[in-house]
């Protein structure tokens, strides 16, 4: 049967339409959005110095308390491999009135921090504690919600200790998917609202197209930028002075007393009375009596 003129059109508009979508396909080709990374960093970081490994979780530990001042707000820096340079002293964080103490756990996840924060030590409280949200539990799970149910836990051991936190988001790592860290940043934001923290993002201050600011891992950052943003960021809330809780007032209760009005005598209730003129009442049982008495 011959094609008709219709069909050889319809052919031919499905051809034209396939030319147009060709370079769209060649351009966007489908990939896995979970093996989608950014790649290295081109910057330089400093030797890692190896700490001793805890026997709670397996991995390196090291708190670092400065010396008491009574001048000065003590901040503790919570968090893992972020925080290794400001451990060691490398980095040294802005000086002013605030003095801070650091607890890293590198590759710990946040029950690891959780572990350890609970069994450690201070000789001093802290005025302020700041918490690094965690980022190494993009590699034992890719459910935030799990991921935030674990960061919940961290921040209600915090609070049991230590009623002043805040939470400042962690930065962007080149080794791993964006998809996966914007979702998992969302739920840690989640949890920390409602629990009442302050949650700070900072992702905005390290541009993934900036590679310079990692190291080659992907993982390592700036450490001196992410210095002073902790600090930047906790200048306000360590220096603001601690809200004492209103004392209640007690409201006064006036008492109106007056003059007792005692009741009405009561009547018989088998007499029954009668309004003459002048709406003049009288006792229709006593009057009755008296009448007859007069007569008698």
């Amino acid at each position: 049967m011959p094609r008709t003129k219709s069909h050889r059109r319809s052919e031919a508009a499905k051809r034209r339409m396939a030319e147009k979508l060709a370079p769209l396909v060649t351009l966007a080709p489908r990939t896995d959005p979970d093996d989608a990374h950014i790649g290295v960093g081109t910057g330089k970081r400093h030797a890692v110095k190896k700490w001793e490994v805890s026997s709670l979780t397996g991995h390196q530990h090291k708190l670092t308390i400065p010396a008491e001042s009574p001048d000065k707000k003590f901040v503790l820096l919570v968090g893992d491999s972020h925080l290794r340079s400001i451990a060691d002293g490398i980095v040294k964080m802005p000086e002013g009135r605030l003095s801070f103490g650091v607890m890293s756990t590198p590759g710990g996840s946040a029950n690891d921090e959780r572990i350890e924060l609970l069994n450690s030590t201070l000789p001093y409280d802290p005025d302020l504690v700041c918490l690094l949200a965690p980022t190494n539990n993009l590699k034992s799970t890719r459910n935030p919600e799990k991921a935030g149910a674990d960061f919940a836990r961290l921040l209600s051991s915090i609070l049991t200790r230590w009623s002043r936190l805040v939470v400042v988001d962690f930065p962007p790592r080149l080794d791993a998917d964006l998809y996966p860290q914007e979702m998992m940043r969302q739920e840690f934001h989640r949890v920390a609202v409602k629990l009442g923290v302050k949650f700070v993002p900072i992702a905005e201050h390290f541009p993934v197209g900036n590679t310079a600011l990692w190291a080659r891992d992907g993982v390592s950052k700036n450490d001196m930028l992410l210095c002073r943003l902790c600090w930047f960021f906790m200048s306000k809330p360590a220096l603001a002075p601690v809200r004492t809780p209103p004392v209640p007032r007690h409201r006064l209760r006036v008492v109106l007393k007056g003059e007792v009005v005692s009741p009405p005598p009561q009547k018989d209730p088998f007499s029954w009375s009668a309004i003459g003129q002048g709406r003049k009442v009288f006792d229709c049982i006593t009057e009755c009596c008296s009448f007859v008495s007069s007569v008698i």
